[in-house]
């Protein structure tokens, strides 16, 4: 369903929850997660139930991840960079120092 614009090679790599994946320069994270086979980026803070991009335009935020310890972060908004940390969003993002 996906395929890159311009070069398929990867030539750099992202970590989602610990698992290596390879990511193309100028791309988004949404779209590398997507061409990977990822089930799901984030959960829903009652149901549990896993979402993925929905308008990959920015305006429903189904995409939100966690990029390098920073939660609720876009990921149709966001390009890969090399190294980068992502972790599947479980529920509402954590604030640290914010008892809630």
């Amino acid at each position: 369903m996906f395929k890159p614009v311009g070069s398929a090679e990867a030539t750099m790599t992202i970590y989602l929850d610990g698992k290596a994946i390879p990511a193309r320069a100028g791309e988004t994270i949404a779209a590398c997660l997507l061409q990977a086979g990822v089930s799901h980026f984030r959960t829903m803070p009652v149901s549990g139930a896993g979402r993925l991009p929905y308008c990959m335009i920015g305006h429903c935020f189904d995409c939100l991840i966690e990029i390098d310890g920073i939660g609720s972060r876009q990921a149709c908004l966001s390009a890969v960079e090399t190294g980068m940390r992502l972790r599947t969003q479980n529920g509402p993002a954590s604030i640290p120092g914010l008892d809630v």
